[in-house]
């Protein structure tokens, strides 16, 4: 003979606890025993007692009834034993967990909350130019994206008085199948098909969203880049990404692509520029100007300088993201020969080069 069920023990609770502390207790064991989050052997078995406990003790009539006669036989209508879990394992299945709803049903909860749900980020892929990567920058970017409705202000209907409990599940959300068998009398619980699990039903939708709450329009947005930003760096700009249902907006993610320079080339946070000097400049030495990201500045060329020879000019190259330190300017300097000579240039050169014979200029290079 089968041992009698005592829903108060599954439940840990005593015979005159009240409702709220049936509720409470229900609560705990659910996010305790459910399968998704517990992977012991005995979790699903253990989910499914107290669930039936639960259905039992959340119901007066059915509480009741199993005062006076206990659980077994067909004395006690109403019996747990065919009840559908799929609603409850969807609801709170992954990250989105909403016992709330569930509870609700299962404790006299006379119509269900409307689902409320986060509205979707959007990403953003942006082209700019060094400079801007270096020093920050505000752009303007057109953004198309779904908001909420201006004519229905995201009710998805004509007008208030539109929207009504739904009629199939009087808006509880979820329709209830009782079905008699040989084995006692079966429920079984699902989300509502006609208002999909919303508890509300609307007659009359809004004809410029069809009834969505939500319409498709390109807003302008102001992006501020910061000083620093490197290729590949993410913005996030709160609340820009898409209208969300009864919550917030969506985040909007800007996706940074710095465009390569025509002069520099950039490591870090340090610059790399190639200058050419004269023969005379850097054999005799002087001061040359050379391009920066912020105009011109001038470079001491020692005497006797060789081609390849890099500079460093400090603190001019991109400041840190996260700091107030800025890297370094590197200048790789080459010696540039002229296309062209004048008469009175090859005669100079030429007597250079005698000057230089058997002075050792090539020697270490040849033996």
């Amino acid at each position: 003979m089968a041992k009698e069920k005592d829903y108060y023990k599954t439940l840990g609770v005593g015979k005159n606890a009240t409702k709220e502390g049936i509720k409470a207790a229900y609560k705990k064991l659910a996010k305790q025993y459910h399968p998704d989050l517990n992977k012991s052997h005995d979790a699903a078995e253990k989910f499914k007692e107290i669930n039936e406990a639960a259905a039992v003790l959340g119901d007066d009539q059915k509480r009741t009834q199993y005062d006076q006669f206990g659980a077994a036989g067909e004395q006690f209508q109403g019996g747990f034993s065919g009840f559908d879990f799929s609603d409850f394992m969807s609801d709170i299945g992954g990250f989105g967990m909403d016992f709330e709803g569930i509870f609700d049903n299962f404790f006299g909860g006379q119509q269900r909350a409307r689902r409320r749900q986060r509205g979707s980020d959007l990403r953003y892929d942006m082209e700019i130019e060094l400079e801007d990567a270096a020093f920050g920058a505000a752009k303007t970017i057109n953004v198309p994206r779904m908001e909420e409705c201006d004519k229905c202000h995201g009710t998805g209907a004509e007008d208030k008085s539109d929207i009504v409990n739904c009629p199939e599940c009087n808006g509880r959300g979820v329709a209830t199948r009782t079905q008699r068998t040989p084995f006692g009398i079966f429920s079984t619980t699902a989300t509502c098909r006609k208002c999909r699990g919303e508890g509300k039903y609307i007659k009359n939708e809004c004809a410029e969203c069809d009834g969505k709450g939500v319409a498709r329009k390109t807003r302008k947005i102001e992006i501020k880049i910061p000083a620093g930003s490197t290729d590949g760096t993410n913005l996030r700009v709160q609340g820009e990404g898409e209208a969300g249902k009864g919550m917030q907006a969506g985040d909007l993610y800007i996706a940074i692509h710095v465009r390569p320079h025509k002069s520099f080339e950039r490591h870090g946070n340090d610059l790399y520029i190639k200058v050419p000097v004269s023969f005379t400049a850097a054999a005799l030495g002087s001061s040359i100007e050379v391009p920066t990201l912020k105009g011109k500045a001038s470079l001491k060329i020692p005497a006797g300088t060789q081609s390849s020879t890099v500079f460093r000019m400090k603190g001019l190259g991109i400041p840190d993201l996260h700091s107030s330190h800025a890297g370094d300017q590197n200048v790789e300097v080459y010696i540039a020969v002229p296309d062209k000579l004048t008469k009175k240039q090859k005669e100079l050169l030429e007597e250079f080069e005698k000057e230089n014979k058997g002075k050792g200029l090539w020697k270490g290079v040849f033996g």
